[in-house]
């Protein structure tokens, strides 16, 4: 039986290089440039590439691919022990060739891409060229596709696409989109949804305004689709399977953010505890007192917990192969991930007193970032309500009235048991 906590050595050697790499040469880039999904400003191109050429010399580019499309082909555990040292920084991602939206915008090109697709839009995603967008969430419908309004309508040998979206991550510096519209209004609520990629430039195409997001991004675009045409081509994978495409990146994606969420929480974690062994209080330090020591302890407990079952997780993908099989692992990664945040930022905010609360100090930031963790790739309370579902599946209704574990009758089989055993005992004598 194959059960072990230990990394192997080799990857470990990577990893420790990862750490070092990180907090001394990517890591102060937060605090001069904090948005680098920019690739038009020519000082973060100058500043990126000679930091993705180092990491690809690490064979550490774009771990969460396998071989055939540029990736080393690490498995989703490798990539959460990775993620563990990148959730720190906004350009860490980037560096390593691993960063949200694009990540699985590259998950669906390989999976749903046609060939000529894939050399436009693919290749030049993976080699860190361009930007991508994903495109899904609606002002009157938030995250629940069933309630999109957003229509493509075939026109000969074009599609024309009319609607709106919101909250569309880092839409503004994006070479191309990929789109969610309904297709089929009349189909069942989940078949009536495609998916199409719609190049940046396009006629019709309107970033209306950007919404800022403290602590997190200012780029969170809202797109209106005015008569957008796009050709017959673009659309990504058949006709009504938009759902099913969505979920193939969004689970990856959910597992990705809780995967870079432990490194952000080891962060917290960290500076409460350096928090309190440094500063005086009364005789000694605040970690001498036992409400602060309380607040260590469950911490870490909250802490080690999370980030096991994020690894677990990790693991079962790479066993499985299907997301579907481990949609609850996901969605319990996912409910605990913001309470996680929440609750470990928010001691160490506490901690820290005045200074905890003001913009110096980066748990105001984290405490936003916990609630946005709540509410993207779906909302908290739609994942406890998967999770709920897909345990249930594994257990058989019982009589209703007296459940299998009432004792009354456990006793009478237990003595019947115990009267045979002996039985059969005596008559061996």
């Amino acid at each position: 039986m194959a059960w072990d906590f230990e990394t192997d050595p080799e990857y470990q050697k990577k990893l420790d290089w990862v750490a070092e790499f990180v907090r001394t040469e990517v890591e102060p880039l937060d605090l001069v440039y904090p948005n680098p999904y920019d690739r038009t400003n020519p000082e973060i191109r100058a500043l990126m590439k000679p930091l993705q050429e180092k990491v690809k010399e690490q064979q550490l580019w774009a771990c969460h691919l396998g071989p055939e499309l540029g990736g080393p082909g690490y498995g989703q555990l490798k990539l959460a022990l990775l993620n563990e040292m990148l959730g720190t920084s906004q350009w860490a991602p980037l560096v390593f060739g691993c960063q949200a939206p694009d990540s699985g915008n590259a998950e669906i090109l390989a999976h749903f891409g046609t060939a000529e697709q894939k050399a436009k839009y693919l290749q030049p995603l993976l080699d860190g060229e361009i930007g991508s967008c994903y495109v899904m969430t609606e002002p009157q419908g938030g995250s629940d596709p069933t309630a999109f309004q957003t229509r493509a309508v075939r026109d000969g040998d074009e599609w024309v696409i009319n609607g709106e979206k919101w909250f569309n991550s880092a839409a503004e510096f994006a070479t191309f989109h990929i789109v969610m519209a309904v297709t089929d209004p009349d189909a069942p609520p989940h078949q009536r949804l495609s998916m199409f990629i719609v190049p940046a430039d396009t006629p019709g195409l309107e970033i209306v305004k950007n919404f800022t997001v403290p602590g997190f991004s200012e780029h969170e675009g809202h797109l209106r689709f005015s008569n957008v045409r796009i050709p017959a081509d673009a659309l990504l994978g058949a006709e009504g399977l938009g759902f099913i495409v969505a979920q193939t990146r969004l689970g990856g994606g959910r597992v990705h953010h809780a995967m870079r969420t432990v490194a952000l929480v080891r962060k917290a974690f960290d500076m409460m505890c350096e928090r309190a062994v440094s500063r005086p209080m009364g005789r000694g330090v605040l970690g001498g007192k036992q409400m602060t020591q309380e607040k260590i302890a469950e911490s870490w407990i909250e802490m080690e917990q999370f980030r096991l079952l994020v690894l677990r997780t990790a693991w079962r993908i790479d066993k499985e192969q299907d997301y579907r099989k481990v949609r609850h692992d996901i969605a319990a990664i996912k409910v605990a991930m913001p309470k996680v945040m929440h609750d470990i930022a928010q001691r160490a905010m506490h901690l820290h007193g005045a200074l905890g609360v003001s913009s110096d100090l980066p748990f105001t930031d984290m405490m936003t970032y916990a609630q946005i963790m709540a509410i993207a790739d779906g909302p908290t309370e739609v994942h406890k309500i998967t999770l709920a579902k897909e345990v249930l599946k594994t257990y058989a209704p019982a009589d209703p009235v007296y459940p299998t574990g009432y004792r009354p009758a456990l006793r009478e089989k237990a003595r019947d048991l115990v009267a045979t055993r002996l039985e059969h005992t005596i008559a061996n004598l």
